[in-house]
């Protein structure tokens, strides 16, 4: 079932060449820290390029909750903030749907002021681990009560007299980091995140936007970030670029569908999060970066794919692995269409997303007649190369938006037709997503 409806059956069939721009909505990452920090500073902030999927508006529902005000006016979103450590108590539980990230910062934001807020989501959410953000939280002195294994639904207690916390990120996870750089907001003091392996940094540059201090130094125990609480941040004036996850839709579909040429323009490239784009180009694809530039301090392009039938699979970098953490599953599917085998290790963390990815990807893959090997950390997909590739599956999203996604843009280039059991979760992340492949002449709909 989907995460908010009934489930909507979808297919994609065969396509010929998908032509044109595809202007994918804002980056999500983004969009969620801009609403965050937005409630948190002095005045006003105003976004422009906002993602108004579910997630996102989710995250805007529970600002206002927390007493910010939030609305959109024309093509802006104003966020009149309460200022650190303002945060009032809601009235009633805060639903953050489908996004683990979402409430992961959220819960970080409001656990150094004391007041008590209750968390839940849709099946999917409350199935996820909160323990990894929890555990850091309670060093500044907030309480947790949720259900067995750290689950949702859960009540935070804030701390009465939050401390500051040096916290080792026991895995890379920029959730992790951003929602205890987030209590450290109202904790005196520094607060200090150590992670081994550098994740995308969005909190750290918009922290230092909205006028808090942070740092960052690269020593032998990895990347350290402190911050200094209890600054006043200032509202910004935000520009949110497109988002590069939603962008590995349109550019894998056309890596894969012959006689394509699709241009995705002002991409977000910040290199914790372009991993996927740089593996595609390892791979052999003809996927190039155009009009380089810098947008509110994010490096930005237009990004132009067009049809490679001469993939080769590869051994991606493990370190790479948290700059494309969300794009392992579209990679797969580029991957069947490649000749040999990709290998992708380092990839625990996508075990415990909105759903066992690994599984969910490896279950749907073979089932279009793909073959597979997978582990507890890694997985390897064996390619068929171009114009080899099957289908035929009816594959199960487990209300996974990627899940979902991947597949439809796997049936654009298989033999027979990939049906997806419920294209509901689509929305929370990529609401256009249907219209715009179609515009691209991508032959994708719903079933009824």
């Amino acid at each position: 079932m989907s995460s908010h409806g009934d489930p909507i059956p979808m297919i994609a069939r065969k396509s010929a060449g998908l032509k044109g721009e595809a202007h994918v909505p804002g980056d999500k990452s983004i969009s969620h820290r801009s609403l965050i920090l937005g409630a948190m500073a002095v005045g006003e902030t105003k976004v422009t390029g906002l993602l108004e999927g579910q997630d996102v508006l989710d995250t805007a529902k529970a600002m206002r909750a927390f007493g910010a005000e939030v609305e959109k006016r024309g093509d802006t979103w104003h966020v009149h903030g309460v200022g650190v450590g303002g945060f009032a108590e809601p009235g009633n539980v805060i639903d953050c749907g489908n996004s683990g990230t979402g409430v992961r910062l959220i819960m970080g934001a409001m656990a150094t002021t004391p007041i008590t807020a209750t968390f839940t989501g849709d099946a999917s959410l409350n199935s996820r681990p909160m323990a990894r953000v929890t555990d850091p939280l309670a060093l500044f002195g907030a309480r947790a009560y949720g259900r067995k294994g750290g689950r949702l639904p859960m009540t935070i207690v804030g701390a009465e007299a939050a401390i500051p916390v040096r916290y080792a990120t026991p895995v890379p996870s920029a959730q992790v980091k951003s929602a205890v750089l987030l209590a450290g907001l109202n904790a005196p003091g520094e607060t200090v995140v150590i992670e081994r392996e550098a994740t995308r940094d969005h909190s750290e540059r918009m922290l230092t936007g909205f006028g808090a201090t942070v740092t960052t130094e690269e020593t032998s125990e990895g990347r350290v970030i402190t911050l200094t609480g209890q600054p006043e941040l200032k509202p910004q004036t935000i520009i949110v670029p497109r988002d590069p996850s939603s962008a590995a839709f349109p550019v894998c579909a056309a890596l894969i569908t012959e006689g394509s040429d699709v241009l995705v323009p002002n991409i977000g490239l910040n290199p914790t999060r372009a991993g996927l784009f740089f593996t595609l180009q390892d791979m052999g694809a003809d996927l190039t970066f155009e009009n380089m530039r810098e947008e509110g301090g994010e490096p930005v392009a237009d990004l132009r794919a067009k049809f490679s039938p001469n993939l080769k699979g590869i051994e991606v970098p493990a370190e790479r692995a948290a700059s494309m953490i969300d794009e392992y599953p579209v990679l797969s599917v580029v991957a069947a269409f490649a000749s040999g085998k990709t290998h992708m290790p380092g990839v625990k963390e996508l075990r415990v997303k909105e759903s066992d990815r690994i599984d969910a990807m490896a279950t749907g893959l073979r089932a279009s007649g793909v073959e597979v090997d997978e582990g507890e950390d890694w997985w390897t997909v064996h390619g068929r190369g171009f114009g080899d590739v099957p289908g035929g599956a009816t594959v199960q999203s487990h209300l996974d938006h990627r899940i979902a996604m991947s597949f439809l843009v796997m049936g654009l280039a298989t033999e027979a037709p990939v049906r997806v059991d419920d294209g509901g979760p689509i929305a929370t992340s990529f609401p256009i997503f249907e219209t715009l492949m179609t515009g691209l002449g991508a032959d994708l709909g719903r079933e009824a």
